[in-house]
């Protein structure tokens, strides 16, 4: 299974998006401002783990930067924060602990995906994760998929490339 989310440009500290499924909408979200530079995507292939980590955090700013844009594993994990179950985001450089979980604007972030299926751009907010189902809905595709083979989530920022090349 994969999903795609497909960002749009930050403002404000903050940017929105929407996760598909099979090229169906699933739900929007809402993370940390995008930090990466242009040619993030041009060296990932050159470089292990850890030399992008160091790349990294170069650019990064703790609990305020939108993971890199790229291919991950999708897992459900137990976290002490969110508990058992918790949608988690691996293998992404520089970054630990990366959760996909419900919440209002980019303070509840710190580098982590919220979701919701509403947003409100006046505010830079988002809603909908606990009241409308969605965390649960996409914890059930995610744990019925996880029984079937893995699960990937890739990251494209606004310009519709792995990479913002724009």
């Amino acid at each position: 299974m994969e999903f795609l989310l497909q960002r749009e440009p930050s403002a404000r500290r903050t940017t929105f998006g929407e996760l598909s499924l099979d090229d169906a909408h699933f739900c929007l979200t809402l993370e940390d401002e995008v930090r990466e530079p242009v040619w993030w995507k041009e060296h990932i292939g050159d470089w292990d783990i850890d030399s992008l980590s160091k790349v990294v955090a170069k650019w990064k700013i703790p609990h305020a930067t939108a993971i890199p844009s790229g291919r991950y594993p999708l897992t459900l994990a137990d976290s002490k924060r969110f508990g058992p179950g918790t949608l988690t985001i691996n293998g992404v450089p520089g970054f630990s602990s990366i959760r996909m979980h419900g919440g209002t604007d980019v303070d509840d972030t710190e580098g982590c995906v919220i979701v919701g299926d509403r947003q409100d751009r006046e505010k830079m907010t988002i809603s909908g994760a606990k009241f409308d189902h969605v965390l649960d809905r996409l914890k059930a595709k995610v744990k019925a998929a996880l029984a079937q083979g893995e699960v990937w989530i890739t990251i494209r920022n606004h310009s519709g490339a792995p990479a913002d090349e724009a």
